[in-house]
């Protein structure tokens, strides 16, 4: 059996009434017949019907044992630091998403967790950075927004030689192009809101644990600190899981004919996606991917953020908005969006320049992009600016 018709069937009909779509238990707390004597569940902020359906498809669907969905990607990432002590280190990759930088650099050092940050595409570099006090490994594979490809069982090697855990942020590829835990990590953690919803409705995250002793743990953390998702939002992801395998399939057939129309532009330096031969770690990404996603980012020739601002408010199809994975193509410039909270320098030694720019390749038909992205950078080389530069909030 494939993995799409798995997935469809193992998403639960009701037994009360044999609804084939899973209720929303629109409830805050449960009737009990005594004190403690209840039907498994007590309080909707510890437990709830619909999130729990959630939590199992999602663990499956990744291969792990436990899965605890939150009211934000940022907030499942939060859980897992929380699984951290005082004088506890990070070695994350270099290339990571804004939000987790800020999250990590902003919140957690004053509570005394250093965090390393190096270029993990190399297992050189891991093995160099990793130390005694590391007890987490944070990979984002393909990264936000150079795409880096990390090999995630050689780190997940090293890590447990370490004593460290190793935590896969999944959200570029979904699982249903790669499987982490299949490949060594420990937890996995989604930003649900990009391709598990697929439809830029919601706001979620997930945390999937490859034992139980660690998915008790982010449960108990879960509970403790109370972001989770609501029920109505993972009734939203449920429905947005029931077509992954058809989307992501259509969002990489997609990015692939962008991605090489790109290259063909003279007004495109580099062209970063993981499906092209040329992308450093292909063979990785290849080997531990079914397929290499909708993302394509790419850098000008003319590296400027005034070339970008161009491009990025020149398109007609491509929307320029923050976050990704929707059925309508985006576009972002990371510079002065998703990862402005990283230092100017650290950005850039990343790979994130001034021109560099992100898409998120939509469903729309594959041609019709081809064609808005190229108009966009016509005017690069025309240096005819579509407007006067935005202000990002």
């Amino acid at each position: 059996m494939s993995n799409a018709t798995k997935l469809i069937h193992s998403i639960p009909v009701d037994p009360l009434t044999g609804s084939i779509s899973v209720p929303i238990y629109q409830t805050s707390t449960f009737v009990q017949d005594a004190p403690g004597a209840h039907k498994g569940y007590d309080y909707a902020r510890s437990n709830n019907p619909t999130r729990a359906a959630l939590e199992k498809i999602v663990a499956e669907l990744e291969g792990g044992v436990a899965a605890s969905a939150f009211a934000s990607g940022l907030a499942a990432i939060d859980a897992v630091v929380k699984l951290l002590e005082s004088g506890d280190e990070i070695l994350a990759v270099d290339d990571i998403y804004g939000g987790a930088f800020r999250l990590f650099t902003h919140i957690y050092a004053k509570f005394g967790i250093k965090v390393n940050y190096v270029d993990t595409t190399d297992v050189v570099n891991v093995i160099d950075a990793i130390n005694s006090r590391t007890k987490l490994v944070w990979l984002e594979t393909p990264t936000n927004p150079t795409l880096k490809i990390s090999d995630i069982a050689a780190i997940a090697k090293i890590a447990h030689q370490n004593g460290a855990l190793l935590c896969v942020d999944n959200t570029f590829a979904s699982p249903a192009l790669q499987l982490p835990i299949a490949h060594g990590a420990d937890i996995v953690v989604h930003s649900a809101t990009k391709y598990l919803g697929g439809h830029s409705d919601l706001i979620a995250g997930v945390v999937v644990s490859k034992t139980q002793e660690i998915g008790d743990k982010i449960k108990f953390i879960q509970n403790a600190s109370g972001a989770i998702l609501s029920p109505n939002d993972s009734w939203l992801v449920i429905r947005g899981i029931e077509t992954l395998y058809l989307r992501v399939n259509e969002h990489s057939r997609n990015a692939l004919i962008v991605a090489q129309s790109l290259q063909n532009h003279p007004a495109v330096d580099k062209v970063y996606y993981p499906g092209l031969p040329t992308h450093q770690n292909h063979d990785i990404a290849a080997r531990q991917q079914s397929g290499f996603g909708g993302i394509v980012t790419f850098t000008l020739k003319v590296d400027t953020e005034a070339a970008a601002r161009t491009v990025v408010c020149g398109t007609e199809l491509f929307k320029l908005a923050e976050s990704l994975g929707g059925v309508k193509s985006l576009l972002c410039h990371p510079a002065t969006m998703t990862h402005k909270s990283i230092p100017v320098e650290k950005r850039r030694s990343a790979g994130v320049v001034d021109s560099l720019i992100r898409l998120s390749v939509g469903l729309e038909n594959a041609a019709d992009l081809v064609r808005d992205i190229k108009q966009a950078l016509d005017k690069v080389l025309s240096e005819k600016p579509a407007h006067a530069a935005p202000t990002y909030q």
